[in-house]
């Protein structure tokens, strides 16, 4: 007896499919039958031949809780997260009361969300310029122990109660991250040029909207992932680019692979899709974002980074804001608005309509990219990002035909904005199953319980395979 068969699933063999029926037992996948004749089950879920994948994972989120919950909180966010078709989410140590830092802090605020979420989560631990001139760095292997997936620094400013890093201070602290095997993750940008211009240009009277994605220019992101790259060669650390905007970038992470080094890095949807001229002239604050939107080159190198496995998963970075006090407020302007946009709700659409339906990607890639490789990254694979017996039973499922458009409003997120509104799109998930249990249907909407999702620890060291697939070519 199984307590649910998912019936004409239609699942990934390479870049192939095959229907099949999936047995799910115990919140795990049990098996896999092309006959469920005479199989019994307490329920029977017919995916009607949908694109079946294994759940998708974000595993960079700012969900804002405890602390800001006026911009988000755990059940907003993670049932934005399921209506997107994530059944998973790995969430940052900055933005929450008090920051995540040391054991005590994660225990509090794992207290704080455990009652709220719709989907299973990780978290990320923390480690800030302050740990290291206060003697603090212990908390690292603590925070290891207790399992986090990775360790989080910054090199621009984030909140005040996450100071960033020094050049030095990021060195000491990758020696200690180095100790615990984990990835460390930098926001990649060069403080000192980016502190310089914004102040230049404002004081030029630069007040248009894309002059904020101009003084924090690609060239701070690039001097700040060559520092990484050489921290990361000089300790042994495993560095992590988050949320990587340029080409330049990718190709600078596709070098340094070859080389040996192990470094990966990951992009955003808004980053593949975007460009600032276009998207900050036409909605100014509610498209500024760190590091900011690029150029159209930079969005078709960042997808040639994925093909050729210089970006190796899709994170959303997803950080929205409160319209009324930090994005559109009396005496608002480009320079005094907060960073930051949503993006669980439209990461797999994206990925799906713009990367596999338009041929730009394969449906491999596809699935290594919103699945596979950040569970691989995070020491949660098999147990997540696959489907194979004995893995959760986590599945996102995708009517690759349905053609919609992206609508601010209608979300389950409390951030009612985003720059990709109005964009028209074919794929979207209909069905997010977490553990065997649905938590999403596109004809209900959020039908998971809150707290159903779980804290999930990291099961395991694992390291990414060095993917890179052919030497990059300037283009003409």
């Amino acid at each position: 007896m199984y307590d649910v068969i998912y019936k004409n699933a239609r699942i990934p063999q390479g870049d192939e499919t095959v229907v099949t029926n999936i047995l799910v037992k115990d919140e795990k996948i049990s098996g896999f039958s092309t006959d469920i004749q005479g199989v019994e089950a307490k329920e029977i879920i017919d995916l009607e031949g949908h694109l079946t994948l294994p759940g998708c994972f974000d595993s960079h989120v700012h969900f804002m809780d405890p602390g800001f919950t006026h911009r988000e909180n755990f059940l907003t966010g993670t049932s934005s997260a399921a209506a997107g078709g994530l059944t998973m989410v790995m969430d940052m140590p900055c933005c929450s009361k008090p920051s995540v830092r040391a054991v005590d802090n994660l225990e509090s605020k794992l207290n704080a969300i455990k009652d709220k979420a719709i989907v299973d989560y990780a978290m990320w631990g923390g480690v800030t310029g302050e740990d290291v001139r206060e003697g603090w760095l212990h908390n690292v292997q603590e925070q290891a122990d207790y399992g986090v997936c990775a360790f989080k620094c910054y090199m621009t400013p984030s909140v005040p109660t996450y100071p960033k890093v020094t050049d030095p201070e990021m060195l000491e602290a990758f020696r200690a991250v180095a100790k615990t095997g984990l990835p460390v993750g930098i926001h990649a940008e060069n403080f000192d040029m980016c502190d310089y211009y914004t102040k230049k240009f404002e004081k030029e009277g630069r007040m248009d909207a894309p002059a904020w994605a101009e003084a924090r220019m690609a060239l701070a992101e690039k001097a700040a992932i060559e520092l990484g790259i050489s921290f990361a060669e000089d300790t042994g650390a495993r560095l992590h680019i988050v949320h990587m905007s340029t080409g330049i970038g990718a190709k600078l992470i596709g070098e340094a692979k070859k080389r040996g080094v192990d470094v990966s890095a990951e992009a955003t949807p808004h980053y593949l899709t975007l460009n600032y001229q276009d998207a900050m002239t036409e909605r100014g604050a509610f498209a500024k974002i760190a590091p900011p939107l690029r150029t159209k080159k930079d969005n078709e190198e960042l997808w040639e980074g994925i093909n050729n496995g210089s970006v190796d998963f899709i994170g959303t970075d997803h950080a929205p804001y409160e319209i009324a006090t930090e994005k559109d407020f009396e005496g608002a302007n480009i320079w005094n608005t907060f960073p930051g946009i949503p993006g669980v709700e439209t990461m797999v659409p994206i990925l799906v309509s713009e990367g596999y339906n338009k041929g730009r990607i394969t449906l491999s890639k596809l699935v290594e990219i919103l699945s596979t490789n950040a569970a691989k990254m995070y020491g949660l694979y098999p147990k997540k990002g696959a489907l194979q017996i004995g893995s959760d039973a986590d599945l996102t499922v995708v009517d690759l035909d349905h053609e919609w458009t992206v609508d601010e409003q209608d979300t389950y997120s409390m951030a009612k904005y985003n720059p990709l509104h109005g964009m028209k799109l074919k794929g979207k998930p209909v069905k997010t199953v977490v553990r065997g249990k649905v938590v999403f249907d596109i004809n209900h909407g959020i039908v998971g319980e809150e707290g159903y999702g779980n804290f999930v620890r990291r099961q395991s060291i694992q390291k990414l395979d060095n993917n890179i697939k052919y030497p990059f070519v300037e283009k003409e």
